[in-house]
């Protein structure tokens, strides 16, 4: 068997009145993500680590942001595009284990419904998927709000 490891990152700005959407799930908040889809940046991380850890380039590559087939698209849908074109090319996810970086909300309730969210798009059982929370400790662009960052660490395998 062929193992695979990839890691992905991403960010977004903040904004008032836009929806927060995190590893699938919307978040209730008054703020959230400024993009050009629904902005969850946790499922975007994941994305680039699953492209990455089969070469296949990035999320960019694959759903431009200047692209109007994919404005406002649902990151789930995104996610379940990249697992079809690994699956294509014979690889299977092993796990996944992501980490938020958000000062507000506390993201510890929604932790569990993000696993059982993201597992069976990922073609995995919750007990291979890992969803963290962290804030900035009020530092940097987290800490003061502006913004969210993921990143995701993917492990890929073949028969």
């Amino acid at each position: 068997m062929q193992t695979r490891i990839g890691q992905g990152y991403d960010v977004h700005a903040i904004a008032e009145g836009l929806p927060m959407w995190l590893g699938g799930v919307q978040i209730p908040s008054a703020t959230g993500f400024v993009a050009h889809s629904d902005g969850d940046v946790a499922i975007h991380a994941l994305c680039d680590a699953l492209l990455g850890a089969a070469a296949l380039g990035d999320i960019g590559l694959h759903f431009p942001d200047n692209s109007d087939e994919w404005k406002g698209a649902d990151s789930k849908m995104l996610l379940a595009k990249v697992v079809e074109m690994l699956s294509e090319r014979g690889w299977k996810v092993g796990n996944a284990d992501i980490t938020i970086a958000l000062q507000a909300p506390k993201l510890r309730p929604h932790i569990d419904k993000m696993r059982a969210t993201l597992a069976p798009i990922l073609g995995v059982g919750e007990d291979a998927v890992s969803v963290k929370a962290t804030t900035a400790e009020k530092l940097g662009f987290v800490g003061r709000g502006e913004g969210c960052e993921a990143w995701a660490v993917v492990t890929i395998n073949k028969d």
